[in-house]
């Protein structure tokens, strides 16, 4: 599929409408309990999902502004979140069933599950590559144990290196703690050790080429990215997202910029600073739309599958497990749930509809 046709997805992922460059085709029809290798996760467009984000937590340590709200959310019970024994058990499908070879863990902010360590260890005995995005506040003393557990790479978030905007930004004055976290991640040989920037017009669009001179200075992977109409708050305004062609021409201003492209399915524009090693990645999900090529499906903390990050309908995989279902019902489920998945997102378009989780309640 060409970047021309990834590029053309332009309606709302609950949908099944065809568009451009998506043209439907024969869901998957695998028979469950089937010997020998996985059978491929495909939709009717023909993407293959290789690529699942499983949510451990919806509690986050931070109350960021383009987030949530400053007294925080309705947190999810303790007894609807999965267990550990379920997360390992819908992971083992994926993986070994469904093809999975990507899982990324996500929040919420992850570092705050208990035993994270060993979870990671049981997850990464299954033969997929194990990543984490967080917030990088507490990192600093788990980085070597999850190095240990087989976590192999992470994604911090870090929008600002000012304190002062950092503790106005996150409603807690914690950079500190997540500049230690970048150096005890990168000493752990959790690589490449990315760091992921919001950029927000009137808030911290002022910082770019900084974030990316920092990045480059301690052999950190620099990444921009869009922001998106995820937030508890629905005050996302379009006119506030700073644009991937604003980003590179503000890095411009300093930086010589070489393209890469995108490596395979990955959502983030590579560009690689002349003289240097260093890429610095952007990732445009509003403005340069990538769904034609998403190979990524999402577990929530509490064990609903999502086809689409902005995905209007969710699959109770929890329930099936408490109901006592085998794991040939969860993959018919989660099979069901991918030949549903629509051809594009459409922010901005008058089809559009906001989900009803926010981003900290999805998963990143």
């Amino acid at each position: 599929m060409s970047s021309a046709s990834r590029n053309s997805a332009s309606r709302n992922s609950a949908s099944g409408t065809t568009v451009p460059g998506t043209a439907a085709v024969e869901p998957d029809r695998a028979v469950t309990g089937r010997p020998g290798a996985p059978h491929p996760l495909v939709d009717r467009y023909g993407r293959v999902h290789t690529d699942l984000r499983v949510s451990l937590t919806d509690r986050c340590n931070l109350r960021c502004t383009y987030c949530m709200p400053a007294e925080g959310l309705d947190w999810l019970p303790r007894a609807e979140v999965l267990s550990d024994d379920e997360v390992v058990r819908l992971v083992r499908i994926a993986v070994r069933r469904l093809g999975i070879t990507s899982v990324r863990l996500t929040g919420g902010e992850p570092l705050l599950r208990r035993g994270l360590p060993a979870l990671v260890g049981r997850i990464a005995e299954l033969g997929a590559e194990v990543s984490l995005t967080t917030n990088g506040i507490g990192l600093a003393r788990t980085a070597e144990a999850l190095r240990a557990a087989g976590l192999h790479r992470v994604n911090v978030s870090l929008d600002t290196l000012s304190p002062e905007r950092y503790a106005a930004l996150t409603r807690r004055d914690r950079l500190a703690d997540v500049l230690a976290g970048l150096a005890a991640a990168h000493a752990a040989g959790l690589a490449p050790v990315k760091v992921n920037a919001v950029p927000v017009r009137g808030v911290n669009d002022d910082e770019l080429a900084e974030l990316l001179g920092f990045a480059v200075r301690h052999g950190y992977r620099m990444r921009f990215i869009e922001s998106m109409p995820l937030d508890a708050q629905g005050a996302w305004d379009r006119e506030r997202m700073v644009t991937a062609d604003e980003i590179l021409a503000r890095l411009g201003e300093r930086f010589d910029l070489h393209p890469v492209g995108r490596s395979g399915n990955a959502p983030a524009e590579e560009w690689r600073i002349a003289g240097t090693d260093a890429v610095v990645g952007v990732i445009a999900s509003v403005t340069r739309p990538f769904c034609g090529g998403c190979d990524r499906v999402r577990l929530t903390a509490d064990g609903q599958l999502r086809n689409c990050l902005f995905a209007t309908e969710e699959s109770d995989l929890r329930a099936l497990l408490r109901d006592g279902a085998d794991d040939d019902r969860v993959e018919a489920a989660w099979r069901a749930t991918i030949a549903r998945k629509g051809p594009g997102h459409a922010i901005g378009g008058a089809d559009f509809v906001r989900p009803a989780r926010p981003m900290s309640a999805i998963g990143g």
